[in-house]
């Protein structure tokens, strides 16, 4: 029995490696059409590689994953983030979970993952072929089973309905000259939201000398990348500084404006608000400031109003929303409702997460589930009939 596995990335591998400790007597190839398998993983994180998340900040899937929540609830039953953790430590690495909630090799090196995946293909005889491109599942034709764990312009070839593919997880262009230059600023705990929708997320912000990122961008951009593509990345973006509804500043009426730093807010954020708020009258003392100033500053604070611009790159993310309609596959198995025996894993699919470490959560637990649907199908078609 032979599977191809399209797609040596993150999923391709560890459906590769799971699917031979499952099925040993599969023959295993990988097809990747660029000379360097596993290049996503190695600049994912930082090149520390974010694999999973504790999930416990997460009281709903739909929070951590803007598209494919339902189908990875019930996935999860089967191989869920505390599998994950200890498949790997199983295999030799090693975890280490932050405050955050997001999970690393121990040794903080993605190419401890990639060592890993390389040692166990193998140690399987895995047979893995760069540079080879896969255009037509008719090339595929030798193989017993087919799965496809690449992008979106691969999955247009297998005849399954494809939601076109966008992008997601990136940080916004902000044409504001003032604002650019408080670059490197860090707010530990912003809301970002789209005015006019439901969109929001929060987090720490980071302004850079495009505009703004950190997680509190990155988190947004994922709940709104559709919404975003369809306005050519140009909406109305409102910030809350402080994260609270209402917030009430702490004046002393004998203090000039600038001179006090409320809700623990950088002085350079501070003195950009004041100056954009008030102008001239940002030397005066609190006790100058008249009624339509302080509501004005206050609205500063928690809903501050600037225009995106466009979608800048995020270095460390290569994510799409979009791909595999989830309508066209079979929930438990991943396997295509009109090809029987074609199954697919990882992005491809209309699945996709925010920021730390749930992509990779989702590429382990779809990549799972087909190794072991396969195993399933090899095992039924090998037991004697009955009479």
């Amino acid at each position: 029995m032979k599977t191809a596995i399209v797609g040596g990335g993150a999923a391709g591998f560890f459906l590769a490696i799971n699917l031979k400790e499952m099925c040993p007597e599969m023959q295993v190839t990988i097809f990747e059409k660029s000379k360097k398998v596993l290049a996503k993983v190695e600049v994912s994180g930082g090149g520390r590689c974010n694999c999973t998340n504790s999930f416990e900040a997460v009281t709903d899937l739909s929070q951590v994953y803007p598209r494919g929540h339902r189908l990875l609830k019930r996935l999860f039953k089967t191989f869920d983030y505390r599998d994950a953790y200890a498949w790997f430590e199983a295999h030799g690495v090693k975890l280490t979970t932050q405050e955050d909630n997001c999970v690393f090799p121990m040794s903080q090196d993605s190419h401890t993952i990639i060592n890993l995946f390389l040692a166990e293909a193998k140690r399987h005889g895995i047979d893995i072929r760069t540079q080879h491109k896969i255009e037509s599942l008719d090339e595929l034709k030798d193989y017993d089973f087919k799965v496809i764990t690449t992008g979106g312009g691969t999955a247009s070839m297998a005849g399954v309905p494809v939601t076109s593919p966008v992008p997601s997880l990136f940080t916004f262009s902000i044409e504001d000259e003032a604002l650019r230059a408080l670059m490197g600023t860090v707010i530990e705990d912003a809301t970002a939201s789209i005015p006019g929708t439901k969109l929001k997320s929060n987090g720490p912000l980071l302004i850079t000398h495009w505009g703004m990122s950190g997680p509190a961008i990155l988190k947004l951009s994922s709940y709104a990348a559709r919404d975003l593509y369809e306005h050519n990345y140009q909406m109305p973006l409102a910030v809350n500084w402080t994260s609270q509804k209402e917030p009430e500043i702490q004046q002393d009426p004998q203090k000039q404006i600038a001179t006090i730093r409320p809700f623990g807010l950088p002085s350079r954020l501070w003195d950009y608000l004041v100056q954009k708020t008030l102008g001239e009258r940002a030397q005066n003392r609190w006790q100058n400031l008249n009624p339509k100033e302080l509501n004005r500053l206050t609205n500063a604070l928690c809903n501050d109003q600037y225009q995106i611009a466009g979608r800048a790159a995020f270095k460390d993310e290569f994510v799409t929303c979009g791909g595999i309609d989830l309508s066209g596959i079979n929930p438990n198995t991943l396997e295509a409702k009109t090809l029987p025996q074609l199954y697919f894993a990882g992005e491809v699919l209309d699945i996709d997460g925010i920021t730390g470490g749930f992509n990779f959560q989702a590429a382990w637990t779809t990549a799972y589930v087909v190794s072991m649907a396969i195993t399933q199908q090899v095992r039924c078609s090998q037991s004697p009939s009955e009479g």
